[in-house]
């Protein structure tokens, strides 16, 4: 039997090119380690709470707390009086010798330590009302006000505040297993959000008088006490929302009479509160799964908002196993509503808004948010509460359990720009989705920002594009997020950094994980594996309060996929990916060897080298031009290989044999730091497309360089990296070979 012979392949350079350094931020990232490294020294260690596979452990605890909050409105002077008893429950194995309860309203107040951190400078040019509101008024009352903290047999409580937060001194410990009853007093004026800032407040009409009320954070709320680290009793700052345990609410909310009100939990007192014919529509809407049933009328809503009654309602709400409460209140709203079908369940979806809002918010919004009702729960989990409510709330987008406030209005004539038709429709999803993450899956948005808004951004962006509009979406696009990622690294963080250390906040806590988290889907995993996974975090955690490590273990635990390399690079980092072409060189077949290769070796088997005889194949002419000018491997003249073929294949296998005759040589370079597949597209001269994509394994043994080998029946006449634009390549000028100059603007 004749000995294989061997094709030596020699090489014609085609291209080298060099990495444009004015594109690239100068500095690499900040955390410099084994790219490929298993993140043992990040991770905390799993336990009988939370165990290595991202899962809940058989000691998994989490504390309970219950309310009965009776609330009143006063609309003329903006204030709020309320009281609540809450049952606390300690679920842990801890005996808790305080408790730790959260005073949110008292970061609006006077000379606080959140207003005195912030950096202050002159402007030199302010509006009158900015400049007299700044200097000339006296700060005004803001902040809890608190009348009483009692025991269960009325007996006064001693507590402490310090800040946003009061400790309750209790007399003997709280036992693990045990339950303690305490009642709290308070009042407060409640902000005109416009003016003041903050998350929830009043929105004033000013031609007529009348205000528009979107209320949270209103009653003193249990801190989480968690396995992580005790209490989550971490002061608010402003950027850092909350961190809240599970609970019941019963809710009274005493306000005018010609208010409209919603709330998160279902109202108890209907037929109390609405008229008969409203009821009617209302029991119409619960029946209309295609278009939403309006129950309050823009008429109603006129007529209510002209106007100031005198008298009084109470609305009563009911909700089971949330971890907050939201209340909307106003005389101006109109109120519409609609059926959605999840699994076995019919949930309403809803909205509230006012005449200003139309005819935006009465074609848009209640559809909008079964929309993604739907959308969320397909990649989740059923939506578990009976309602959903979009409240127009103007300069507003903020979320509780079952309802959220929302910006985006027509202009004084009713006319609706795209862009804020667009940027309503984003807000309502964003905030409506919020309900899935954080109020169900119970992340810690106090400490980690990106667990609820980076996800929630994600999910924004897979809705909106289900859409089926072509929606501009602002979050989850790669290409989005470059401008951030190429950006000087001084004010650049990784996405694990705590809410208040973070420069640019909207990039950080909600592109940058949306974009990496649509990389995942898109690139590294596939859409089947992360689903799955994805899907399998959500239901490990709802109505639980996961940490970044349950995320980080489940998505690998469900899909077997190594992602180490990614969470350690892109939210662990301020990497950013730039993967461009070095070189390309064209090898084709020649007869004779060149000086360098006379005496080659060949490795046969694990051991022992082939001595030949070869086959050898050398280089023809030097052209550096196109591809189709260099001589074709012809398989018939090259004879120690067509005797191979003859006497190995038989006809029916040599029919089938592949026949290249271009052989090219791809080194592909990675001037950025962080790890990323490499996507591939060939265009060859007939104009067809070929795609390769390599894992990004494929820089395990080298993070500068990898060399791809292709063999070709046709010339290739370009490669382009990342075609696409799927990775977040922060400069596409070497992704392009040959390379692609750019027309300058004079062009």
């Amino acid at each position: 039997m004749k000995k294989l012979s061997l094709l030596l392949i020699f090489p014609a350079l085609l291209m080298a090119q060099e990495k444009n350094t004015s594109v690239a931020p100068k500095q690499q990232g900040k955390y410099d380690t084994n790219k490929f490294s298993q993140m043992y020294d990040l991770l905390a260690t799993p336990n009988m709470f939370r165990t290595a596979s991202g899962a809940p452990g058989p000691a998994y605890y989490q504390q309970q707390a219950d309310y009965k909050i009776d609330v009143e409105l006063d609309d003329k002077n903006s204030k709020l009086t309320g009281s609540e008893i809450i049952t606390y429950s300690n679920n842990s194995p801890d005996n808790l010798e305080y408790l730790w309860i959260q005073l949110d309203q008292n970061q609006a107040k006077a000379n606080t330590q959140s207003s005195l951190v912030e950096s202050e400078k002159i402007n030199q040019v302010l509006p009158l009302d900015k400049f007299a509101s700044d200097y000339l008024k006296k700060d005004l009352e803001r902040g809890f006000n608190i009348e009483s903290v009692k025991d269960a047999k009325g007996n006064a409580m001693s507590y402490t505040i310090n800040e946003t937060m009061m400790r309750i001194n209790l007399a003997t410990p709280l036992k693990a297993g045990e339950k303690i009853v305490l009642a709290i007093k308070w009042w407060y004026n409640i902000n005109n959000y416009q003016k003041e800032g903050g998350r929830s407040g009043y929105e004033l009409f000013e031609k007529e008088g009348n205000k528009l009320y979107v209320i949270a954070q209103f009653y003193p709320r249990m801190a989480v006490y968690n396995d992580v680290e005790g209490w989550q009793n971490m002061q608010f700052w402003g950027s850092g929302e909350f961190a809240l345990p599970f609970g019941n609410f019963d809710v009274n909310f005493t306000a005018p009479a010609d208010h409209v009100v919603d709330a998160t939990g279902e109202l108890t007192n209907r037929s109390e509160v609405f008229t008969a014919e409203q009821v009617k529509r209302y029991e119409q809407a619960q029946k209309s799964f295609d278009k939403p049933v309006i129950i309050v009328t823009q008429a109603e809503a006129e007529a209510a908002e002209k106007g100031f009654s005198e008298k009084k309602k109470t609305w009563k709400f009911s909700a089971k196993n949330v971890r907050d409460f939201g209340i909307a209140s106003s005389r101006k709203f109109i109120y519409d509503a609609m059926a959605v079908q999840l699994g076995g369940k019919v949930v309403m979806a809803e909205s509230l808004y006012p005449k200003e809002a139309n005819p935006l918010w009465e074609e848009t919004s209640t559809r909008t948010v079964a929309h993604t009702l739907k959308s969320y729960s397909s990649h989740t989990f059923d939506y578990p509460y009976p309602k959903a409510v979009s409240v127009s709330a103007e300069d507003q987008g903020m979320e509780y359990p079952m309802i959220c406030w929302n910006f985006g209005r027509p202009d004084e004539n009713g006319v609706t720009s795209e862009q804020i038709k667009n940027g309503m429709i984003g807000v309502v999803i964003h905030e409506v989705g919020h309900t899935f993450f954080p109020m169900i899956v119970n992340s810690d948005e106090r400490q980690w920002t990106w667990m609820d808004e980076g996800l929630n951004s994600f999910m924004e962006y897979m809705a909106e594009q289900e859409l089926g509009t072509n929606f501009p979406s602002r979050r989850g696009p790669a290409k989005n997020i470059v401008p951030y990622m190429s950006g000087d690294q001084k004010f650049l963080e990784p996405i694990m950094s705590n809410s208040e250390t973070i420069h640019q906040f909207g990039n950080n806590a909600y592109g940058k994980p949306a974009t990496g988290l649509n990389i995942l889907r898109e690139v590294v995993m596939g859409r089947e594996l992360f689903d799955y996974a994805f899907r399998t975090y959500a239901n490990r955690w709802k109505f639980k309060h996961p940490t970044p490590e349950d995320f980080f273990r489940t998505m690998e635990d469900a899909s077997a996929v190594d992602l180490d390399w990614f969470f350690r690079g892109w939210f662990y980092s301020t990497d950013f990916v730039d993967i461009g072409i070095k070189e390309v060189k064209q090898y084709y077949v020649s007869e004779t060897p060149t000086a360098d290769l006379k005496d080659v070796k060949v490795r046969k088997g694990r051991f022992g080298y082939d001595k030949g005889p070869f086959v050898y194949l050398v280089a023809g002419d030097n052209a550096e031009v196109s591809a189709s000018n260099k001589k074709a491997l012809k398989v018939e003249d090259v004879k120690p290989l067509a005797d191979y073929v003859n006497q190995t294949f038989t006809a029916e296998e040599k029919a089938a044999l592949k026949s290249p005759k271009y052989f090219y040589e791809v080194e592909f370079n990675k001037p950025g730091g962080m790890i990323m597949p490499i996507l591939v597209e060939l265009t060859y001269e007939d104009g067809t497309k070929e795609n390769f994509q390599y894992p990004a394994q494929i820089w395990r043994k080298s993070n500068d360089t990898a060399k791809k080998v292709y063999a070709t029946s046709k010339a290739i006449k370009s490669i382009q990296i990342d075609p696409k634009l799927m990775t977040a390549d922060i400069d596409v000028t070497n992704n392009a070979w040959p390379k692609v100059e750019e027309k300058s603007k004079f062009d």
